[in-house]
C-alpha cells in the first residue's frame, strides 16, 4: 500500500471503509503503546489502554477537525486514557511551577557516547525518567510534535510543556553521564 498522509486514511475510514483505520493503528501502535506504558508503568494494562486509545479514537474520528496534527490529537486521547486510568487507582501527578526559560530549543549532544551504544544508553536513560517527562521527551525528540502541540496533548500550558521539557533534557542529560561513568568505571 502507498504510504499516504493520515488525512487519506481519515476521509477513507469516515466514508466507511473502516479496514483503512489498519493503517493509523499500524502507523502509531508503537508510540502509543509506550505512552500509555510509562504512564501505567504496567504491560498489561498499558496494551488495554493502547487499545482503548485506537478504539476511542475510532469512535470519535469524526470530530477530528484538522486544526492540530492527527498525531496529537491521538495522542492527547492516548495520555488522557491512561491518566483517567492513573486516577481511578488513586494516583495522581503533581505540576510543576510556571518558571521562566529561554525558549530556544535546546539539543542533547550525544557526541560523547559511542554511535553504537548510543541507542542503549538513550533508551536506558530514557527508561528511568518519570511518565510524565518521558512523555515529552518521546514526543518533542522522536515524534517531532512542537510545543504547542506537546502542550496540547498533555493539557499543560505551554510555559510549563518548556519548563519540564527543559528539567526532563537536565535529567536525562544527569542519568546519562552517571551511566557513561559507570560503565568507564567498570572498564576500568
Amino acid at each position: 500500500m502507498e504510504n499516504k498522509d493520515d488525512n487519506y486514511y481519515i476521509e477513507k475510514v469516515i466514508a466507511g471503509q473502516t479496514n483503512y483505520f489498519s493503517y493509523i493503528v499500524e502507523r502509531y501502535q508503537d508510540i502509543v503503546f509506550s505512552i500509555a506504558l510509562k504512564v501505567l508503568k504496567n504491560r498489561e494494562d498499558a496494551e488495554e489502554m493502547a487499545q482503548e486509545s485506537f478504539i476511542k479514537a475510532y469512535k470519535s474520528l469524526h470530530t477530528f477537525q484538522g486544526k492540530a496534527k492527527f498525531s496529537t490529537w491521538l495522542y492527547r486521547i492516548t495520555y488522557n486514557t491512561c491518566i483517567s486510568e492513573t486516577r481511578k487507582k488513586k494516583q495522581y501527578f503533581a505540576s510543576t511551577d510556571e518558571v521562566q526559560i529561554s525558549d530556544e530549543a535546546e539539543e542533547m549532544n550525544l557526541d560523547g557516547i559511542p554511535a553504537e551504544n548510543r541507542e542503549k544508553y538513550v533508551k536506558a536513560a530514557l527508561d528511568k525518567l518519570p511518565e510524565d517527562e518521558y512523555t515529552l521527551v518521546v514526543l518533542y525528540y522522536f515524534e517531532d510534535q512542537s510545543v504547542e502541540e506537546i502542550s496540547k496533548v498533555t493539557g499543560l500550558s505551554e510555559s510549563n510543556t518548556k519548563v519540564k521539557l527543559h528539567r526532563a533534557r537536565k535529567k536525562l542529560y544527569t542519568i546519562l553521564n552517571d551511566m557513561l561513568k559507570e560503565d568507564l568505571y567498570t572498564i576500568l
